[in-house]
């Protein structure tokens, strides 16, 4: 793997943390590329503009994103690409969240260069990291939801989010630059995989696998 020349890009709007895992993953290879961006919206457009990258390094936590919305955007939009989730939370529910969401990998920001040089490879050789001190095995009462939450398409999941802050059809449709009737459609799908009648059913769902978990994320930082 040391001869191995991987492309990875790094989703984190802290310039220091970037910079600390850009050491570690110039540390394991020659040759690598770092890609860095600052919001989920620049994620997407670099993804979009290079299929080739072997591994997303997302921080839960940036500007615009809600809990685990970046995650399942980013899920949603670019399935072929391994995610490994960094993040300043080192909750065990969390952690089982991310995965259960097809995140590869959970590391928490706390951990030192060479055990996440260890996790990396570790998720690069296809296999799956999580803290190993850290207990995530079990199920809940909401991991049945984040399946369906999980089966959101890309443009389902930006709509929820906009209905999570609160806008009215036309103000998601002017957003997306759709027309109205295909909000309504987005709508009418979500409510159906999510198994709700409403759409404040389908916002309360959503916030249901949070648990909490928003604040501890934005405290975390």
């Amino acid at each position: 793997m040391e001869n191995a020349r991987y492309r990875f890009l790094i989703a984190d709007d802290h310039p220091l943390f970037r910079g600390a895992l850009r050491q570690a993953l110039e540390g394991m290879f020659e040759g690598v590329v770092i890609i860095e961006t600052g919001s989920i919206e620049a994620m997407g457009t670099a993804l979009a503009a290079d299929e080739d990258v072997d591994l997303v390094l997302l921080d839960l936590n940036m500007p615009g994103v809600r809990g685990f919305s970046g995650l399942l955007y980013l899920r949603a939009s670019f399935p072929g690409v391994p995610v490994m989730v960094v993040s300043a939370t080192e909750e065990a529910a969390v952690i089982r969240r991310c995965m259960e969401m097809g995140a590869s990998g959970f590391i928490p920001k706390s951990l030192g260069i060479e055990v996440i040089r260890t996790a990396v490879g570790r998720v690069l050789e296809g296999g799956v990291w999580t803290p190993p001190d850290i207990d995530i095995s079990g199920r809940d009462e909401n991991s049945d939801l984040v399946a369906r939450l999980a089966s959101l398409t890309p443009q389902q999941v930006r709509v929820l989010m906009m209905l999570s802050e609160g806008l009215l059809n036309k103000q998601i449709a002017y957003e997306l630059t759709v027309s109205e009737a295909t909000v309504k459609a987005h709508v009418s799908a979500i409510l159906q995989k999510l198994g709700v009648e409403s759409r404040t059913q389908a916002v309360i769902a959503a916030s249901k696998i949070e648990n909490g978990q928003w604040q501890a994320l934005q405290a975390a930082g």
